[in-house]
């Protein structure tokens, strides 16, 4: 299950996404849910607007159900995060232990080691960078608090240069 995070106020006049269509972000592979939910025929999506206030998403390892009040960028990670769920077998709630996990996979699928180097230095402030990779900002948040010691060690060098 994936809940809301609460929006950080703030607004961004240009994105970097916009400044930069030199084609380095479009040449990156990115992970597409909407595939893999394709390629997972046996999996049924429901849209609804019955989830509990504040929960975007949840499964019970055969059927999604997804928050239509959601953005498209929401809809990409929660779908991505419900994906991870029944790859590993859940359904239902889970442990606050294995949400973080599942949120890491999702996040780490998400966001790849490249587009971070290719974007974190160009991004003017978080949710700049959460736009150009498309995601929100508690995806990029997560996978930002779960890169390892040699991602950690990777974008130093990046941001140094």
């Amino acid at each position: 299950m994936r809940a809301k995070k609460a929006k950080t106020p703030g607004t961004t006049k240009t994105s970097s996404a916009k400044r930069f269509t030199h084609g380095l972000p479009y040449v990156l592979p990115m992970w597409h849910p909407w595939k893999a939910l394709r390629e997972a025929s046996e999996i049924e999506l429901i849209w609804t607007e019955n989830l509990p206030d504040g929960i975007l998403g949840a499964t019970n390892g055969k059927q999604i159900w997804l928050s239509l009040k959601q953005l498209q960028v929401e809809r990409r990670c929660t779908l991505t995060h419900e994906l991870v769920h029944i790859e590993r077998g859940h359904n239902g709630c889970q442990p606050t232990a294995v949400e973080k996990q599942v949120c890491a996979e999702a996040a780490r699928r998400l966001i790849t080691i490249d587009q971070l180097r290719a974007w974190l230095p160009w991004a003017l402030s978080m949710e700049e960078l959460a736009d150009c990779l498309w995601v929100d900002e508690a995806t990029l948040k997560t996978r930002m608090e779960n890169l390892t010691a040699e991602e950690l060690q990777e974008l130093s060098i990046v941001l140094s240069d």
